[in-house]
């Protein structure tokens, strides 16, 4: 499994089995190759099943909650303008006091905010946050369990299962 995997794994939870190859990878801005490579490692995990073209949303909050910071390793890096992220991000940074220390960010050249440069899960994801709110909020807060100390990740995952939950009742 890969950091992209993750990414599309993201995008399939708005599709309860409803979306072709080519869909899906218009609206990720993936390659259709990427996405049917991605597709095939996701149904080695119990989080897509291929027969049913879908997710299983309770298989998908426990590798979320425990293995994301093993399969997608993030640190923040050096100095950059970008997308915030994680806590600085608009779904977490509410949640969180101000603060003095850099903010992290997916870095962008047109990004607005300078700080700690993180990479997202895919380069896709920087240019999708910009016009997608619901897969950016969901990307941050991957990101907050990714890289965020304890007090951030389990905020993280709380919000990441109220929206997990929701996308279920949807389905």
């Amino acid at each position: 499994m890969q950091a992209s995997d993750i990414y599309l794994l993201l995008g399939l939870l708005r599709h309860p089995g409803g979306w072709t190859v080519r869909s899906l990878a218009q609206e990720l801005r993936l390659p259709p190759a990427a996405v049917q490579r991605s597709l095939a490692r996701l149904a080695q995990t119990p989080a897509y099943s291929e027969s049913r073209r879908g997710v299983d949303r309770t298989a998908v909050e426990e590798l979320l909650r425990h293995a994301i910071p093993f399969v997608a390793p993030a640190q923040l890096g050096g100095p950059a303008r970008g997308v915030p992220t994680a806590w600085a991000s608009p779904v977490l940074a509410e949640q969180f006091a101000a603060s003095d220390e850099p903010s992290p960010v997916w870095p962008s050249p047109t990004g607005g905010t300078r700080g700690l440069a993180v990479e997202p899960l895919h380069p896709a994801a920087v240019e999708l946050a910009r016009s997608d709110p619901w897969m950016y909020a969901m990307l941050a807060l991957v990101d907050g369990i990714r890289i965020g100390d304890a007090r951030t990740r389990g905020v993280a995952r709380g919000l990441l299962d109220a929206r997990l939950a929701e996308v279920e009742a949807a389905a």
